[in-house]
């Protein structure tokens, strides 16, 4: 794709880093994943053209990509390293774990839905990741197999957090999730991001980052889809 056709898309980037820096998002590292991640690659082709918006954009499977400035902000509170193994339950369209690639030295991506699974792992091979994989597979309850990672991301709200995953963190690792809270009947639950870090001697310490936005993680496989 030559320079001139590309000119659109450098300038839609450029706006969306601008509008993360605009929402609080400091963190360099961070922005420059964003950057080199071409959302546009991961989203279905007929929203490609709202790709580098800030919008939530459906997947299919009744699934969503959240919007860049949700996504960016638990990247932040995450603080992944170059050194770090990360695991992140719910690969949907693979634009998560992309954008971990830039920061990690190995992810893997769990996902429910056998569909996302193959399709979110096509366009990481499509866009040339090479360490990171998304794996067919229920995340509240992950092989034991994968080993023990340095930072677990649940990209969905739990009751509390999955004690099958505070297992898997190594020693001074930490897992971001949101918190579910019990709502009235017909009404929103409402969810915090939360931040568990495992300190010396196996005690965890929580962060409370704030109101967050992300749909209920359910557990097991997908049966129909």
């Amino acid at each position: 794709m030559t320079d001139e056709r590309r000119a659109p898309e450098i300038e839609e980037r450029a706006a969306l880093l601008l509008t993360l820096r605009q929402a609080g998002v400091r963190d360099l590292a961070v922005l420059r994943a964003i950057e080199a991640t071409p959302r546009e690659a991961f989203a279905p082709y007929r929203f490609r053209d709202l790709a580098n918006r800030n919008l939530s954009l459906p997947i299919g499977c009744g699934q969503t990509m959240s919007r860049p400035v949700e996504l960016a902000r638990r990247l932040e509170a995450l603080r992944v390293g170059r050194g770090h193994r990360v695991l992140e339950v719910g690969a949907g369209s693979g634009y998560g774990a992309a954008a971990l690639a830039q920061l990690a030295r190995e992810v893997v991506s769990l996902e429910r839905f056998e569909t996302l699974a193959i399709e979110a792992s096509r366009r990481l091979v499509s866009h040339g990741v090479t360490n990171a994989k998304a794996i067919y597979a229920d995340g509240l309850d992950p092989p034991r197999d994968l080993g023990r990672f340095d930072r677990i991301v649940v990209q969905a709200s739990v009751i509390a957090a999955p004690a099958a995953l505070i297992e898997m963190l190594t020693p001074g690792g930490l897992m971001l999730f949101a918190r579910r809270e019990h709502a009235m009947a017909g009404a929103r639950a409402k969810e915090r991001l939360i931040k568990v870090d495992l300190i010396e001697g196996g005690e965890l310490r929580e962060t409370d980052f704030g109101p967050c936005r992300l749909g209920p993680a359910i557990p097991g496989l997908a049966q129909a889809l």
